[in-house]
């Protein structure tokens, strides 16, 4: 028979507060199994489908951190799309590129010509807390961190200074999503259309 009351007595002084996927925390000991478990969760949510929308039809100019001038690399294919089928500003940072899709490229956020609405970022999660603090130097408003890129600990950070953050979206399937070029799943639509775009 299982008790529908009970008393749980915490022997270990250190205790850690953990958020549940239903927006409610609670407290438990830090080296419990279940602590360990809930802390190893996604449970950050960033901005919903109109918000990310809003985002990208009030951006003027991108920065890609971490672009590359190889073909095969998605930062390079995103760069491409968004050369061709936006009227965005592009910048490309990367320290050891000169020129990336015949465009200059930049060491660092410092250096761009002006401060980019949205920083699109292409780097390992571990990265990602030292590319905030240069977006917060920087001045910009929105990081974008993409598809299969993940720092909980970095988002929340960054949304504690000000930042709006999306993170584990790619820019590219979210801008052609939103324009009809793909499915929600982010498949080709087929779809042609005479609609004038938003962005």
């Amino acid at each position: 028979m299982v008790s529908t009351s009970s008393t749980i007595e915490v022997t270990d002084s250190t205790a850690t507060t953990v958020q549940l996927a239903n927006g409610l925390s609670c407290s438990m000991p830090a080296n419990s199994p279940l602590a360990k478990l809930l802390k190893s969760q996604r449970t950050w949510v960033g901005p919903s489908a109109q918000k990310r929308l809003d985002i990208l039809r009030k951006a003027k100019s991108i920065a890609i951190v971490g672009a590359s001038p190889n073909a095969a690399r998605s930062s390079y294919f995103v760069g491409t799309y968004l050369q061709q089928s936006s009227d965005y500003r592009i910048y490309f940072v990367n320290p050891n590129a000169t020129e990336i899709l015949g465009q200059k490229a930049y060491p660092d956020l410092a250096s761009l010509p002006e401060v980019p609405d949205i920083v699109d970022v292409f780097r390992k999660a571990s990265d990602i807390p030292s590319v905030v603090e240069d977006v917060l130097a920087s001045g910009a408003s929105t990081i974008w961190v993409q598809l299969g890129i993940w720092n909980q600990d970095a988002a929340e950070y960054a949304e504690s200074q000000g930042l709006t953050v999306v993170m584990d979206r790619c820019l590219k399937v979210e801008h052609a999503r939103f324009h009809g070029g793909l499915h929600l799943l982010g498949f080709d639509t087929g779809v042609i259309t005479a609609r004038k775009t938003v962005r």
